[in-house]
């Protein structure tokens, strides 16, 4: 079995002030969005569109109210509504931690479509070129769920080749332990904890940065390379993060305060069915519109 190798979560020591490897890889987030974007103005079709270097710099800053109010927003509504009502002022304490990404999601369309109406472009355009932009950033966000050895995975049996112990999880290990006796026997999971006092988990978190980072990208860069109808970047985006994500939430520990929902579907899971319908609408929808249209309009500004 491998072991979380438990880095230290802050990178560097300034003085009294502390970089964490958490901040450090939403900036390289923002880093690699604004490379994928230059590298796409490169592409014939993306330069024709009209979109330049300032308009990449623009929604960047736009993305990153939008992920940050939306992220914060979405964790409180979907995950601890009830706490945060009674305890207003925890929603300011960002520091703790407590970002959703259906979320920062839904902050980041509502940032793009202001950017869209200010710059006159087509919402659908905005989003279709940015979409390609953003698996290199979900990686990175793992990235630093997994150094800080948060978000494991569910107990799996110790022969599983990906089985990690994860320091972090002591507490809930004992507590799985005493709720699942019978599964603990089959797996023979008392003995692995009397040594290591550990339960052998998926390291889910790798998984996401395989999943809906490394390969989600190679989707959305390889599809995006050619002309497609508006809004078919878009929704192959929707379908592609919406089934991995709800992959990986089978080997992902569900949230203790909530647990397993309706028919055994974790909260991440209900969240990603709704893309994954609307993804393969959208894509089904763009393409019979690109049909009756074929010289339908592109994303390039009205102005």
């Amino acid at each position: 079995m491998l072991i979380h190798p438990q880095f230290d979560p802050i990178a560097l020591h300034l003085g009294p002030l502390a970089v964490r490897w958490y901040g450090l890889m939403y900036l390289l987030a923002f880093i690699l969005a604004i490379v994928v974007g230059r590298l796409r103005l490169r592409l014939p079709h993306v330069a024709a569109q009209g979109w330049t270097g300032k308009d990449i710099d623009d929604l960047l800053f736009y993305g990153v109210i939008g992920v940050i109010l939306g992220g914060r927003l979405g964790y409180i509504l979907f995950y601890k509504a009830d706490w945060y009502f009674a305890h207003p002022l925890d929603i300011f304490k960002v520091w703790e931690g407590g970002m959703s990404f259906h979320g920062g999601f839904l902050g980041v369309i509502i940032a793009m479509m202001l950017f869209a109406k200010l710059h006159g472009r087509t919402w659908m355009g905005v989003t279709d070129f940015i979409a390609p932009m953003v698996p290199a950033g979900l990686a990175c966000g793992r990235l630093g769920n997994f150094i800080n050895g948060e978000l494991w995975g569910r107990v799996t049996s110790p022969d599983s080749p990906w089985a990690m112990l994860f320091p972090g999880a002591a507490q809930d290990d004992r507590a799985w332990l005493i709720t699942h006796p019978a599964q603990a026997s089959a797996w023979h999971l008392q003995d692995v904890f009397l040594r290591y006092q550990l339960l052998p988990r998926h390291p889910s978190e790798l998984y996401e940065i395989a999943l809906e980072g490394v390969a989600l990208f190679f989707v959305m860069w390889f599809f995006s390379r050619k002309p497609r109808p508006l809004a078919a970047v878009s929704a192959v985006f929707l379908i592609g993060y919406g089934l991995a994500r709800f992959i990986v939430e089978f080997a992902r520990e569900p949230d203790d305060f909530l647990g397993l929902l309706t028919f055994g579907l974790s909260m991440g899971q209900w969240l990603s069915l709704p893309m994954i319908i609307a993804g393969v609408w959208l894509l089904v929808y763009s393409y019979r519109r690109a049909a009756r249209t074929p010289l339908n309009a592109s994303s390039a500004p009205s102005r």
